[in-house]
């Protein structure tokens, strides 16, 4: 099978899932750390007690969200660095 032609199925995948879970009206998007504390609350019958308060915290979500992309961003920008830097050691 040539590439071309596993990429037209792997886009095409991508596209059928997108449409499924658009089209199902549930449009929660939640990090892991927010599900964590319902489960722990669960589990503890709400009397658990976090062990630290934030220093800070982002006056709103979006900004949750940029500075944890602008952090993804710069993570993947040294990862990137360090592969190339490397690649190129061993290419000469």
């Amino acid at each position: 099978m040539k590439l071309e032609v596993v990429a037209i199925m792997v886009i095409g995948l991508f596209i059928i899932a997108f449409a499924f879970i658009s089209s199902s009206g549930v449009y929660e998007w939640s990090g892991a750390d927010s599900q964590a504390e319902e489960v722990v609350s669960e589990l503890t019958g709400d009397s658990y007690q976090p062990w630290f308060k934030p220093i800070w915290e982002p006056p709103s979500g979006e900004i949750e969200s940029l500075f944890f992309s602008l952090q993804a961003a710069i993570g993947g920008l040294i990862i990137g660095y360090f592969f190339g830097y490397y690649r190129k050691d061993r290419a000469t």
